[in-house]
């Protein structure tokens, strides 16, 4: 994929555009100096991580509010940032554990002008109410249902980008939590899936909405 299939794909405007442009050039800055991501996926930045992470405004419908655990590199946090920056209520909160991550996160936010706020600190420790709760490459599901879990609690949709062993970390997932969850295959790689979350309570616990 390249940067035209991208806007395609998003229909962003040629703002947002020249925005993730300048993203991807910090991007690739800073992974020279610290892992963000792997090296040889930059290359693909427009469909392993731009689009992957653009997807999931597709599926959130009328969300405004996001909140990103393990930020990271930006993804899908930043790109969500870049997508919905204008549209009236919209804003990412960008939780990671990781004070450098966090500074280079600061620096795209800072730079780009976004609707974005960066949190130092543990992702379930946070007192947000969000429309959405997602998070990329984080932890296996059964960590990331309990990140998650307080978002969820409070009236959050939880939609997460998984690898091809979503199935399996479910499954290993229902020995500590009572989920229930939709998987779809995702559009910028037939291996990923995007798990969308409809309930979720712990084994022993009352269920919580």
């Amino acid at each position: 994929m390249i940067a035209d299939e991208f806007q395609r794909l998003t229909a962003a405007a040629s703002e947002r555009m020249a925005e993730m442009e300048r993203f991807r050039a910090l991007l690739t800055e800073a992974n020279a100096v610290m892992n963000l991501v792997g090296p040889d996926s930059l290359p693909d930045f427009w469909n392993r991580h731009a689009w992957d992470s653009a997807q999931l405004l597709d599926r959130a419908g009328l969300a405004r509010t996001w909140a990103d655990l393990g930020a990271g590199a930006g993804f899908p946090g930043l790109v969500l940032a870049i997508l919905s920056k204008g549209k009236a209520g919209a804003h990412v909160w960008l939780i990671d554990s990781l004070q450098k991550r966090c500074r280079f996160l600061q620096a795209v936010v800072d730079e780009l002008a976004l609707p974005a706020t960066v949190v130092w600190g543990r992702a379930e420790e946070q007192a947000l109410k969000v429309d959405v709760v997602t998070a990329r490459a984080v932890a296996p599901m059964e960590k990331l249902l309990g990140y998650a879990q307080p978002y969820l609690s409070r009236g959050a949709q939880g939609l997460f980008l998984k690898g091809e062993k979503a199935e399996t970390e479910l499954r290993e997932a229902a020995k500590s939590w009572h989920v229930e969850a939709d998987l779809s295959v995702s559009r910028s790689d037939p291996r990923g899936r995007i798990v969308a979350i409809r309930s979720l309570r712990s084994r022993g616990q009352q269920q919580r909405g």
